[in-house]
Order: C-alpha cells, then structure tokens, then sequence
C-alpha cells in the first residue's frame, strides 16, 4: 500500500546569485511575486496537496523566513484596533498550525543533494516532496498536488517534468522515458544538459519531486557533481537502479522567480490572476504598454 506524502522539503538556503542586488538583504523566496511573498504561494501549494509538515532548509542571514511565519503582535494589535480585518486576515493566513513548520540550518551552500540531505533526521523513513521555491506553478489543481495524485496512482518517485522551449532542451536536466503515452510515464534515466541533438525527450525537470526515504542513504555519500556541489540528480539517478521513476506532465505554467525576467513574468500573471485586483492590475499593464 502507497504511504501518504505528509513532508515537504523546501530548499531556501540559495543566495540568489541570479537575482543580484534585490537578494542581497531580503531572502530571495520572501520577494514578492505582486501582493505577497513567493513562499506564501508555495506554501500556499504545500497545503492544497495534504502536506502536513513543512521543512524548511535554511541559510545564514535568513532569519527573516521564520519571522515571517510567526506573529506579528504589534502590526496584529493595530490592524484589529483600526477594523482593517480583511488585512488582518491576509496578514494571519500564512501562519502555521502548531507543528506544521520545522526549520533546520545548512551549515554551507553545498547543492541542492546536500540541502535536502539536511532534512533527512526530519523526514525519517516515510515518501516526502521536494519543492523548490524558484519555480512558481500556477495550475489548478495545484502542481505538488497533480505529483501526490500520480504517486498515489502508481507509487515510487515521481519527477514534474514540462515541454522545453523550442530548441533548448539542451540547456536543461532532460528526463528519458521508457514510452510516452498521456501525461505519466515511466523513466529510463535523466540527462543533465544534453549536447544539442542528443536530448531522450524535451521534458525537462520542473522543480516538484516525490522521493522514496532511501534518498537519504545514497546522498550521505554522494560525490560532487556539476559546480563541485552535491547533486540531487546524481543521486536520483543512483536510485532509479533500484526504484521505480515516472515522469509527470503536470498541466500549468512554470515561471522561474530566481530569474530578473521569470519574476517579472510571475508579477504580471499572479497579478491578472487575483480576483479582487486583476482589473485594475490589467489597465495599469496597459497604460505602461
């Protein structure tokens, strides 16, 4: 019987090298994608999908994430004494329920591979998601939601794969599958970015995964990888010789927030997407245009 996907690792430690000087004083996943940090859509996420526990790994100097899913007694007290309860509302939505976020240190920026390693004591031996707080999804249902639908479908681990622009399949890790038929199938192997012509598919990986607990073991003794960090695709790999991966199409649009471009692309669309401000958001596109 397929356990339940109850963690979720988000990986926050990045310095946001892409995303110069705006990264330099505030956590990159804590800039706002137009009303409100990117973290709060991803946890946002997290929720519709059934998580339970959110892990986040974190960094130095990023002390503000934690205080931002904490109270806020001051601002809390003046918006309930000025009757702004719509604000206050939005202010509180964010906030965990007793034990629902834990909070562990990456002590070096050392990969992603080594990251999600530092939440295996967390985690313990049970199907947990990886989210990466780049990669903002805008789909309905909710993307980690679609991966936890497919887990519970045919188990094992699963990789959110989408089409690759027209003719940069290269430039990304390339999933191969065994044959493609609908939107889930299952992988032969991932390639991380293939010469141009020799790419197995134009699915590349999104920034969800689902991964069995037996991660952990083979990212204890990891070798570096690409950019002398622990990889988490080389351990992936590792695994795929013992467990079964599928790759899934999720239906939605990816926008890379660690990006200057995708972050304003994500501005825009959330913007047009929310349902009190859409309009006017729109005529202001339209007057700038």
């Amino acid at each position: 019987m397929t356990k339940k996907v109850r963690k979720a690792v988000l990986p926050v430690a990045g310095l946001g090298t892409r995303i110069l000087p705006a990264a330099k004083a505030t956590p990159k996943n804590l800039l706002n994608v137009f009303d409100r940090p990117i973290l709060s859509y991803i946890v946002a996420e997290a929720r519709t999908a059934g998580i339970e526990h959110l892990i986040f790994v974190v960094g130095r100097g990023q002390g503000a994430i934690e205080e931002y899913f904490d109270h806020n007694p001051e601002l809390e007290t003046q918006l309930e004494a000025k009757g702004k309860t719509d604000i206050l509302a939005e202010v509180r939505k964010d906030l965990p329920r007793p034990g629902e976020m834990s909070f562990v240190r990456q002590m070096a920026p050392l990969g992603l591979g080594h990251a999600v390693w530092c939440a295996r004591d967390l985690v313990g031996d049970e199907p947990f998601a990886v989210m990466l707080p780049d990669m903002l999804m805008a789909a309905e249902p909710a993307a980690l939601a679609q991966a936890v639908a497919a887990h519970q479908q045919v188990g094992g681990n699963i990789i959110v794969v989408e089409p690759a622009p027209e003719g940069e399949a290269h430039k990304y890790g390339i999933v191969a599958l065994e044959g493609r038929a609908g939107r889930l199938n299952k992988m032969t192997g991932m390639v991380e970015k293939p010469a141009p012509g020799t790419e197995p598919s134009n699915l590349f990986i999104s920034g969800r995964y689902i991964l069995q607990p037996q991660i952990f073991q083979l990212l204890a003794d990891q070798e570096k990888g690409a950019g002398g960090e622990i990889q988490l695709t080389d351990a992936m790999v590792r695994l795929m010789a013992q467990q079964d991966f599928h790759a899934l199409e999720y239906d939605g649009t990816t926008y890379d927030c660690g990006d200057p471009i995708g972050l304003l692309r994500a501005n825009i669309a959330f913007a047009l997407r929310n349902p009190r401000m859409a309009e006017a958001a729109r005529k202001a596109i339209e007057e700038l245009l």
